[in-house]
């Protein structure tokens, strides 16, 4: 029965394909076909449909549709915001929780003659700007700062950390790795001060492998790829019709009802968490009282392990982040980052909601995971 799945509380990782969204790209998928660039009516049909898309995905970040480049996901957009462009020096600034997909091509251009430096959090896991102002201090080529962290849920000071780095070089280059932020909190590109930006579908709502990267008027780019030359040189291939359909139309839900669905969640996750601080003793909430996502709730449970929990409670579907994972016995990832001891790590949950997410699902997850912890 229906009523017996699982409740989803892992929406951080992905969502599923909302309803609208579905329906918008069914007819290309199958009435509906042709290759953008081709001049005939199919080809010139398609080409309207993406331009569109472009236009709903615009209008969410404050951007212009021309400042967009689609991409394959997240990952080809961050890689393409770190390895396209050509800046002024060398010198690459990430934060010390960033998503893998921007740590590894900084790691990349490290061992290819870059210099890397990191910007370190405090225990709340955000970026501490007293620290990241000496570190700012001297030029760098490119700076990138995830907007919101994928496991704590916690919104970094981006436009604080531009400010900085644009004050001891006018020329540096700033990136913001916004998959986690875009549809759950209002974004917008020139409020945060970033030449780029990546937006991934499949965490709003729309399909899975398609992505975008924002990037500022005037900026250019290295491709990764060659071929054809779409998407103005920066990306070649024939585009996803379907998908970039898709990825339009879950903008579009995100920005006629963002604040309502903030709003809801938030209060959701409040319930979840009153039932689980009341019945689990010293549980923690990780990145408490900083600027955070309102559907991210990520906690530790002294003494126990959060995957033995996860896997004492099949009536609910989470996972646990960052874990202790090295021979040291510390902490890996960003749970280390922000100080915190092995022990601590070992008991981290995510519980992340979205749009499905009900008060009898919290309430029932809620239930699972007490009886979990007491068994």
């Amino acid at each position: 029965m229906e009523s017996e799945a699982p409740v989803y509380l892992d929406y951080n990782a992905t969502t599923p394909v909302h309803p609208q969204v579905r329906d918008a790209m069914l007819p290309w998928l199958g009435e509906h076909w042709g290759n953008p660039s081709s001049a005939h009516a199919y080809g010139r049909r398609a080409a309207e449909a993406i331009a569109r898309a472009r236009a709903q995905v615009a209008t969410l970040i404050g951007a212009r549709p021309e400042q967009l480049v689609f991409t394959g996901g997240g990952t080809e957009a961050d890689n393409l915001a770190l390895r396209g462009p050509t800046p002024a020096r060398r010198r690459i600034v990430v934060s010390a929780v960033e998503h893998p997909a921007i740590d590894l091509p900084a790691r990349a251009l490290e061992a290819e003659g870059w210099t890397r430096a990191e910007l370190p959090v405090d225990a709340q896991g955000r970026v501490d700007l007293s620290r990241a102002a000496e570190i700012l201090a001297e030029p760098a080529g490119l700076l990138s700062v995830i907007l919101a962290q994928n496991e704590t849920g916690v919104i970094q000071p981006v436009a604080e950390l531009s400010a900085l780095a644009r004050d001891a070089a006018a020329d540096v280059l700033v990136h913001t790795d916004a998959a986690q932020a875009v549809g759950k909190v209002p974004v917008d590109v020139t409020t945060l001060g970033v030449d780029l930006l990546t937006i991934v579908s499949h965490k709003l709502y729309g399909p899975n492998g398609i992505g975008v990267l924002y990037v500022r008027d005037g900026l250019e780019l290295r491709p990764l790829t060659l071929g054809g030359g779409q998407e103005r040189g920066r990306r070649p291939g024939t585009e996803p019709v379907a998908l970039i359909v898709g990825l339009g139309a879950a903008c579009a839900l995100a920005h006629d009802d963002l604040e309502r669905e903030a709003a809801r969640v938030s209060a959701l996750r409040s319930r979840l968490w009153e039932q689980l601080r009341e019945g689990i003793p010293g549980l923690q909430w990780t990145g408490h009282g900083a600027p955070m996502l309102p559907n991210t709730l990520h906690v530790r449970v002294p003494g126990r392990e959060g995957s033995a929990l996860l896997a004492a409670s099949p009536q609910i579907a989470a996972s646990t982040g960052s874990a202790c994972h090295t021979d040291d016995g510390t902490p890996s990832g960003v749970l280390g980052a922000m100080g915190l001891s092995a022990d601590d790590a070992r008991g981290a949950l995510r519980l992340t909601l979205g749009r499905r997410t009900t008060e009898a699902g919290v309430d029932r997850a809620a239930a699972a995971l007490l009886a979990a912890s007491r068994a």
